[in-house]
């Protein structure tokens, strides 16, 4: 009996260690991800300034080389796109995905979509010039929520489960 009482508290120390791991992640997800976006939309960028692709062929191109939360929002928002203003497919795109992004990266995100597809190549360009602006302060607000909040959830998790064993035994 006091084997199975022992293999139930390791498992629940495991537990509460995974959980504050899992945690801690999302805090790295979401860096990468803003890292990822900047990069896409620098390909945006430099695709409509010197291929002047359509941006259905830019999307579809973008969405497969990005990771996958990223390259999902190209791709829904490629595939919206034959139904609605490129604009209004990229607001609905960014919403829907699920992700790792706050709301307020999210709000940054989807400024893009003012003059997406409405504008000449110079509207368009000048739009992702300053989303990507705004994006790298959302970078440096990633980075120390990451340094300040990635090793509390972690120690957090191994604390909670270290407390919990030591008041069962």
């Amino acid at each position: 009996m006091i084997v199975i009482k022992y293999i139930m508290l390791f498992l629940l120390f495991s537990f509460t260690c995974a959980l504050g791991i899992s945690f801690s992640k999302k805090y790295s997800y979401r860096l990468r991800e803003l890292c990822d976006m900047q990069n896409a939309l620098n390909i945006l960028k430099n695709k409509i300034k010197f291929t002047y692709e359509p941006l259905n062929e830019i999307f579809e191109y973008i969405s497969k080389n990005s990771i996958k939360n990223i390259s999902n929002i190209f791709n829904t928002a490629n595939e919206r796109m034959k139904n609605m203003s490129a604009g209004k497919a990229w607001e609905e795109a960014v919403e829907c995905v699920n992700n790792n992004l706050k709301e307020e990266d999210k709000r940054v995100i989807k400024m893009l979509s003012k003059l997406l597809g409405t504008t000449d190549i110079e509207g368009q360009i000048s739009q992702i010039e300053i989303t990507e602006g705004f994006l790298k302060s959302q970078i440096q607000d990633a980075e120390i929520d990451k340094q300040k909040n990635e090793k509390l959830y972690k120690r957090l998790g191994i604390t909670i489960g270290a407390v919990i064993v030591i008041m069962l035994i």
